[in-house]
């Protein structure tokens, strides 16, 4: 009998060393994980920035956050994003961001990805290799690894937009975008779109090569042409069949536009025929890029966007063009960025119905509140929970959230297995955790006040530690990581 209750003892101190060792403990939370379909009241403890505890045991740590009426999930994977700045991650984090990529236009060398916030990242980061940055290196013997680099910004009017490459040059841009992957580049970064009179056949099929070699998705802006013509889309899958190279296609309703529905089912097709595709799309409905994008400067945008001048906003302002003001914006600030309004919300419902959509923001770079960028930066998230679950009924909570952060790493893992930590409420899951209202969210943020934060996200979680409190970003809590496809395979499992 005494060594019985000796027995008892000890495992009594067992359990009781397990909880006190938590750092979080998430009480009385309403836990959705779609891998798992797990939608219940649970208990979740958090040691180490990973899930140890998933329970409706009472848990005892450091730190304890009541979540009583509110849903406790999968931070938000951003999977297509253009701000790696300070201001731009304050943004996003609010919004339940807890991973932001860079994948459409990338970065190279990818070591140069996120410079601004390396030091004090507080949402984990990344990019796939940019091809455009390569090219710039090749083609115009420039340095300029992102967009914006240490007070230098590249230009899409530039040769790297404009030049075709000899075969020399193909070549040299080959070499460029293999050492980008062997910097863990999470893929290549293709703004097809914004070069589409530069890159030859034999260019684009190397670059589907290399991915093809190297086992890696090419993110693409596929070639825009009339409204409904899914020519673009076409290249894109075609040259994936024949290469075995996975592929991304980006933004699909602000490209397919009426016809997202038949792109939609091209696509159902190609991964019947044993293509490797998926897509996104964003939840605000105006397109946003610079003024001296490819489609502005040489092509008829007005025929294909069917729309006009005042359809059009100065992002840094907010103010709506004329033709007057497209032209002397056009003349003297090429490197600025406009709103176009054209996207139908039917467009976006056909979107958010296809099984596996993933939802993304696509935010211009935003460097201070004074400097306006897109509303997508700060509301993305938010505006799905709260208009298109909530009030209007197109996706369960379920559905939202798998096209929030699941599906967007089961895509990556493959590729990147650090991903296989992301994206879920699991047991041994890198605590990436957002927990928000389901009654209240919603998104603040418009066109002409685009910094307005959501409300009803309350707590945010990168990696174990609290960044959002209560609404409030913590002060030094420089929490994330840069994510690459260099993470071991034994770590990820």
């Amino acid at each position: 009998m005494h060594r019985i209750f000796i027995a008892v003892l000890l495992s009594l101190a067992l359990v009781a060393s397990h909880t006190q060792a938590l750092d979080l403990a998430i009480i009385g939370g309403r836990v959705i994980d779609p891998e798992t379909h797990t939608d219940q009241e649970l208990n979740v403890g958090i040691k180490n920035g990973r899930i140890v505890a998933l329970t409706t045991d009472n848990l005892d740590a450091g730190r304890i956050i009541d979540a009583k009426n509110r849903v406790v999930t999968a931070g938000f994977i951003d999977i297509h994003s253009h701000t790696p700045t300070p201001f731009g991650m304050r943004l996003n984090i609010l919004d339940g961001i807890t991973t932001q990529l860079d994948t459409e236009a990338g970065a190279y060398p990818v070591t140069e990805y996120g410079d601004a916030i390396r030091d004090n990242a507080i949402v984990n980061y990344g990019a796939s290799v940019g091809h455009y940055a390569a090219r710039i290196q090749v083609i115009e013997d420039k340095y300029q690894p992102y967009f914006f680099h240490q007070g230098t910004m590249a230009s899409m009017g530039s040769a790297a937009f404009e030049q075709l490459a000899t075969a020399a040059q193909i070549e040299e841009i080959r070499e460029h975008l293999q050492q980008g992957i062997q910097q863990g580049g999470l893929g290549i970064g293709l703004l097809l779109d914004y070069m589409r009179d530069a890159v030859s056949d034999q260019e684009l099929r190397m670059i589907f090569e290399v991915a093809a070699e190297h086992d890696v998705p090419v993110f693409t802006h596929v070639r825009r042409n009339l409204p409904g013509d899914s020519s673009g889309l076409n290249e894109i899958l075609t040259l994936a069949k024949s290469t075995g190279a996975a592929v991304f296609i980006c933004h699909i309703t602000h490209n397919a536009m009426g016809s997202v529905g038949d792109w939609l089912k091209t696509i159902d097709q190609a991964r019947a025929d044993g293509v490797r595709v998926t897509t996104e799309t964003l939840s605000y409905l105006a397109g946003g890029t610079s003024i001296s994008a490819d489609v502005f400067r040489k092509r008829d945008w007005q025929a294909i966007f069917d729309i006009t001048y005042e359809d059009v906003q100065w992002v840094a302002t907010g103010e709506w063009l004329t033709k007057e003001s497209w032209n002397d914006y056009a003349r003297n600030e090429p490197g600025g960025a406009v709103n176009h309004h054209y996207v139908k919300e039917e467009w976006l419902h056909t979107a958010l119905r296809w099984p596996d959509m993933m939802i993304s923001t696509d935010a211009l770079p935003a460097f201070t509140p004074e400097q306006f960028s897109n509303p997508n930066i700060a509301g993305t998230f938010s505006l799905v929970l709260g208009r298109y679950v909530r009030e209007q009924g197109i996706l369960t909570l379920s559905d939202a959230l798998s096209r929030m952060s699941l599906k967007q790493a089961q895509w990556l893992e493959p590729f990147a297995p650090a991903f296989k930590r992301k994206g879920r409420i699991q047991l041994d899951m890198d605590a990436d955790i957002v927990i928000f209202d389901p009654e209240t969210v919603s998104a603040g943020a418009d066109y002409g006040q685009p910094y307005e934060a959501p409300t009803g996200i309350d707590w945010v979680i990168v990696n174990g530690q609290i960044a959002v409190n209560n609404g409030h970003i913590q002060p030094s809590v420089y929490a994330g990581a840069r994510l690459t496809t260099l993470t071991s395979k034994e770590e990820a499992q």
